[in-house]
């Protein structure tokens, strides 16, 4: 399920020679939100919203770019579906990361508001379905087993599904409605658009997923790999397989890059064709795409990067627009 485009080894320089540093300055934090130098005028700066599995990524990308420009960056983690709909569509942010394509009707929302979306995939990711370090009854789960857990009315204790687990009810975390995470995971492995649950803790911030699994030993829920890899002593990752005749998969980079893994997916970042207009945004923009297929992606955020040909096409497209 991964995309061809997915590469883990890409070029150290970029086309024009304006290269990322590794040192990143100092942020103020706030609500999800990462500002540095609030003194930038609103003709110098660059709005990010969007999914919270993305964040890390155009979060990194900020730093970096603002590292060597006087441009202000701000990043926003909104969710997918949240950023389209209440920022990006209604022409409040500039680009908007998303972890599964924008939708028809938002698409329609943006023309509506003269904002046209350009796609690019910057990125892949495995999908992580993880549960309590102190869970040792499972350690593989089937498409089939997760759907009996996350659909609408469904499974209420470990045992519902199998017999060998806990009598024990779960407690669930995932990610909101408004995430393109909830959006993947709803129609690629609960299987019917709309169908999932309700009655569980949703979250835009999945540091709090992390933490809802930490302190229950029944816990399990779901979310971009990046924040397994960030927390990897602190709970525990399922391995998946899409069938019960399939071999279980453990969610990797490798495994996502290489095909192997039945909840890899690719993401993107939408551009505002109008904002790409504006200087400071199609310099941004240029920075990100560069950077994409850099190592950084996988060694210190956790995603698997863009394939060097990638790149070059989102560049090609960039131009394009200018």
């Amino acid at each position: 399920m991964t995309d061809k485009k997915f590469g883990l080894v890409g070029g150290s320089a970029t086309r024009r020679g304006f290269l990322a540093t590794t040192g990143a300055v100092g942020t103020l934090a706030f609500a999800g939100c990462s500002e540095t130098d609030a003194n930038g005028d609103e003709d110098d700066e660059v709005v990010v919203t969007g999914s919270s599995t993305v964040f890390p990524i155009s979060d990194e990308m900020a730093q970096r770019f603002m590292d060597e420009t006087d441009i202000n960056v701000t990043t926003d983690s909104t969710g997918s579906g949240g950023g389209f709909e209440n920022h990006f569509c209604p022409g409040d942010s500039d680009i908007n990361g998303a972890s599964r394509p924008i939708k028809d009707e938002e698409e329609s929302s943006c023309l509506d508001n003269d904002v046209t979306p350009v796609e690019f995939e910057i990125a892949g990711d495995a999908l992580t379905m993880a549960v309590s370090p102190d869970n040792d009854w499972v350690d593989c789960m089937s498409f089939d087993e997760m759907a009996q857990i996350w659909e609408e009315d469904g499974a209420e204790t470990w045992a519902d599904v199998n017999d060998d687990w806990p009598d024990e009810e779960f407690e669930l975390f995932g990610p909101d409605t408004t995430s393109g995470t909830f959006d993947w995971f709803t129609e690629n492995v609960v299987g019917e658009a709309g169908n999932h649950r309700d009655d569980y803790e949703p979250t835009e911030d999945d540091n709090l997923i992390i933490q809802g699994l930490q302190d229950n030993p029944y816990a399990i829920g779901y979310f971009g790999y990046a924040y397994y890899q960030e927390n990897q002593d602190s709970v525990k990752a399922l391995e998946v397989k899409e069938s019960e005749d399939d071999e279980c998969g453990e969610p990797s980079l490798e495994a996502a890059q290489a095909g192997e893994y039945p909840m890899a997916r690719p993401l993107f970042i939408y551009a505002s064709e109008e904002s790409i207009q504006r200087e400071p945004v199609y310099d941004f923009l240029e920075f990100y795409l560069e950077n994409s297929s850099e190592s950084f992606i996988a060694d210190d955020i956790g995603y698997v990067p863009s394939s060097d040909d990638a790149r070059e096409e989102n560049l090609s497209t960039l131009e394009d627009l200018a």
